[in-house]
């Protein structure tokens, strides 16, 4: 201890603990910086340049007739900047876009691309800008959902048009619910996240990604579950059902009152 004390009286000293801390303060600052590196390096990067500009071929050749060359509206079809890649990825991967007649409203068809020529579209109108992105498979797979708070959500906000088992159902001005029995998990977050015509938009602050996932996981479901009585009358509840059973009420009523006339002129 005596050898040490003069050199802490060394006019030097100070400048040797400064020195110290700055490196040490240098090995934590790279550390934690070459840890943000390694996991940005791990998370997938955007789209390429090469996927944008083919993207905006595709784009020129089957959109720009309606939406404008540089995606800016017309009169045949609104503005897609801003609408982000989800919507571009659900208008087009269930064939309601390249839309043909501008009816009240675009139903499903066949899809005309693949998907990667629709993530390249999509990553061309992302480029113009931003919007919500496409949803990761992490974030619509149903594993570890709860099934429970999905059928609350869906009760709540979606059965009023879609029914109560995703059969969808008529709405105002020529407009309705599509069925969600063919919908993918990617469509329907797609859906709730971009509100696409009719739909209003289910934004992340209103419904959480984790609850969009609880409804996602009570949707694929119920559309799995085997109908208990042998018939799903559509599974659009109980104005088919009460249908059925009007009709074959009167029925059984018809032949009743045939086969008691039969009897009195027999008698």
């Amino acid at each position: 201890m005596s050898g040490i004390k003069p050199l802490r009286r060394h006019p030097a000293a100070g400048y040797a603990v400064l020195m110290l801390g700055l490196v040490a303060i240098g090995v934590v600052y790279a550390a934690i910086t070459g840890a943000g590196s390694a996991a940005s390096a791990a998370t997938p990067s955007g789209p390429s340049p090469q996927d944008i500009a083919q993207g905006k071929a595709i784009f020129a050749n089957t959109c720009s007739s309606c939406h404008g060359m540089n995606a800016q509206g017309s009169s045949a079809g609104p503005s897609l900047v801003g609408v982000g890649a989800a919507a571009v990825d659900f208008q087009m991967s269930t064939g309601r876009m390249p839309g043909k007649d501008l009816d009240a409203q675009m139903p499903r068809k066949p899809v005309t691309f693949t998907t990667q020529q629709i993530h390249q579209v999509a990553a061309y109108i992302s480029s113009l800008g931003g919007g919500p992105a496409i949803p990761s498979a992490a974030q619509v797979s149903p594993v570890g959902a709860d099934l429970a708070l999905g059928q609350q959500l869906f009760i709540t906000d979606c059965a009023q048009c879609h029914n109560f088992a995703g059969a969808g159902g008529a709405l105002t001005n020529g407009k309705s619910a599509p069925p969600l029995t063919h919908s993918t998990p990617t469509q329907i977050y797609e859906a709730m996240l971009t509100g696409p015509e009719a739909m209003p938009v289910f934004s992340d602050t209103t419904i959480t990604p984790a609850q969009k996932r609880d409804i996602i996981a009570h949707i694929t479901t119920v559309r799995a579950e085997p109908n208990p009585g042998g018939f799903s009358l559509g599974r659009v509840g109980p104005v088919t059902e009460g249908l059925v059973t009007f009709l074959g009420g009167i029925a059984i009523l018809v032949f009743v009152a045939i086969w008691i006339t039969m009897k009195r002129r027999e008698a």
